[in-house]
Parts: C-alpha cells; sequence; structure tokens
C-alpha cells in the first residue's frame, strides 16, 4: 500500500476537523445534515457518469485502488543494469544468443521489445510496436485519472445547487425565525462537501493517477531506447550512458560506481 495517498487526504480531513474544534466548532456538523450530503456525492457521481461508457465506469473503482495500491514498484536503475547486459551479451555473441534467457525476464516489456528485436524485426517497426503500446497505455491511463478531475470540477458546482436549494427552502420559511439558523446551516453543508471532496479527495486521487502513470511512461520509454540500443549493436558504455539521461542525477552516480565495481 503507498501510504502517501492515505497519509496524504486523512491530514488534509484533519487539518478541517482540527480546526473546526480550535474555533469552537462542532464537527459533528458536518454529517448533521444528510440531505446535502447525498445531493453532492451522488449528484456529482451522476453529473461524472454520464459522460463515460459502462465499460470505462466499469473500471474506474479497479484504477481508484491504484492511487492506495499500486503495483510493484519498477526501478529503473534495474532496467538500466538488465539492458546493457543483454547489450554486452549481444555485443559479443549475437542477437540469437539472447533467446533463452529473454524467456526469463520479468518486465513484459522489455521482454516483448527483445523477442522483436531477436526474431529479426526492422528497428523501425520495433520503434512503432512499442511506441503504439505506450501510446495506448497513456490513453487508458488518462481515462481513470479525468474520471476524478472530472469529479473533482463537478463537486463544488454540486455544493452551490445545494446550498441554493436550501437557501430556497428556508425562505419558505421565513414565518418561522428559530429554523432560519439551522436552515443556512445545512444550506453552506453542501457547499462545504462540495469544495472539501473535491479538493481532498477527488483531484488528490487524479493527480496520483496521472503520476503513475508518468512514471510508468517513463520506464517504458527507457526500455524502448535500451532495446533498440541493443538491437543497433551499440556500446555497453554508450548505452549505460543513454539510458543514464532518463535518471536523476544522484541514480546516475550510483550506476556509474556500480559499473566501476563490477
Amino acid at each position: 500500500m503507498d501510504i502517501a495517498s492515505a497519509a496524504g487526504i486523512g491530514l488534509a480531513f484533519a487539518a478541517v476537523i482540527l480546526s473546526m474544534v480550535m474555533e469552537g466548532g462542532n464537527p459533528a456538523a458536518l454529517v448533521s445534515h444528510p440531505a446535502p450530503i447525498i445531493l453532492v456525492l451522488g449528484g456529482t457521481l451522476g453529473a461524472t457518469m454520464s459522460g463515460y461508457s459502462m465499460k470505462d465506469l466499469s473500471a474506474v473503482p479497479k484504477v481508484a485502488m491504484k492511487a492506495f495500491m499500486p503495483g510493484p514498484p519498477q526501478d529503473p536503475t534495474e532496467a538500466i543494469e538488465t539492458v546493457v547486459h543483454f547489450s554486452d551479451r549481444a555485443r559479443r555473441d549475437g542477437l540469437l544468443a539472447l533467446e533463452d534467457e529473454v524467456k526469463e525476464v520479468e518486465d513484459p516489456f522489455l521482454r516483448k521489445g527483445l523477442q522483436l528485436a531477436i526474431d529479426g524485426t526492422d528497428p523501425e517497426i520495433v520503434r512503432e510496436v512499442l511506441e503504439t503500446e505506450i501510446s495506448a497505455l497513456r490513453e487508458r491511463h488518462k481515462v481513470g485519472a479525468q474520471f476524478f478531475a472530472n469529479m473533482g470540477a463537478f463537486a463544488p458546482t454540486l455544493g452551490i445547487i445545494g446550498t441554493v436549494l436550501g437557501l430556497v427552502h428556508m425562505l419558505e420559511n421565513l414565518s418561522d425565525p428559530s429554523s432560519m439558523g439551522p436552515l443556512i446551516a445545512a444550506a453552506f453543508v453542501a457547499t462545504l462537501w462540495g469544495v472539501m471532496t473535491a479538493n481532498l479527495i477527488y483531484l488528490p486521487i487524479s493527480n496520483k493517477l496521472k503520476r503513475a502513470s508518468a512514471e510508468e511512461i517513463h520506464h517504458k520509454e527507457l526500455v524502448l531506447e535500451g532495446v533498440l540500443s541493443i538491437q543497433a549493436g551499440a556500446n555497453p558504455r554508450t548505452v549505460t550512458e543513454k539510458l543514464k539521461s532518463y535518471l536523476p542525477p544522484a541514480e546516475r552516480e550510483e550506476i556509474g560506481e556500480e559499473r566501476q565495481s563490477a
């Protein structure tokens, strides 16, 4: 589980509740009026759902879980070491010598690229196949991230609708001044929930999904360049320096030290 997402959202809600308590408010007021909460949550979900197909919607729960429980982290340093290893062997023994060892590669994207190269596929076709897969991955990820971004856009508007409805109800009861206070409070609870869920839940999840997608795509682009370098018969040292450009400076130095010690 990625604790950053859960901890971040939890910290944000804790800050809201703590600020209410410090100002003498009662956090129970956030949930004491269920009608505006139902309007904001249900209305936001319904408005967002209307812009997607059932196929897209069926994947939303699984996509949402990736913000809190992403898959195993992909280590670019390990990927570079694997690519350089195959580059070194291919340069000495030829691409066909990699065929048995490639079957043991855990990364399916790297395994696919290497297999295409071993099969004698034209480098331009190899690039096209792998770039198409990256592009398709980017589009799939975009749907999930955009779903929560849209929820973040709709929620404040639904909160305003809830507030307007609450104020209309309050104006209908002007003959009873004692009811005006609770009715106004209930009206503004809708705006609070709309803004709060948008900025503390939906938009953070969208940003987390975008970040996870960018990291996965960056990793695959690194692998793509590595496969093409192996197919071109590039010097392992050149391959290392080329792929190190995908890493932060500190990690580049670590790879350099490991290569020297090897």
